[in-house]
């Protein structure tokens, strides 16, 4: 039986270990970028909604003005950026991720 210190000395020992360091590194290194550009991408529409009337209120076609295209393209990169990172997680983050667990969980198939 193991005790809650054994198990937290455990965690402390992979969180300490190169390849989750690894880990880390791959999850901040898409993450912050993106979130720093999807965040400005939002405040650039707030900002031009907000002082940018005259731009924003252009006709493109009929009906539709620059403010509702751009509105629209919130919600497409929205979804983009997520199946961005499903990808990216595929990818880089899952394989790395299920070998630490297979390892924590003594059932690592090297």
């Amino acid at each position: 039986m193991t005790t809650r210190q054994d198990e937290s000395s455990e965690y402390e020992r992979v969180q300490a270990g190169p390849e989750f360091q690894e880990l880390r590194r791959r999850y901040r290194n898409w993450a912050f970028p993106v979130t720093v550009g999807f965040l400005v991408w939002y405040l650039l529409y707030v900002v031009l909604s907000g002082w940018a009337r005259g731009f924003m209120g252009t006709q493109v076609f009929g009906n539709v003005n620059v403010a509702l295209i751009f509105g629209f393209l919130q919600f497409v990169s929205t979804f983009l950026i997520a199946w961005a990172y499903a990808r990216h997680a595929d990818k880089k983050l899952d394989p790395l991720s299920d070998k630490l667990r297979g390892e924590m969980e003594g059932t690592s198939n090297e």
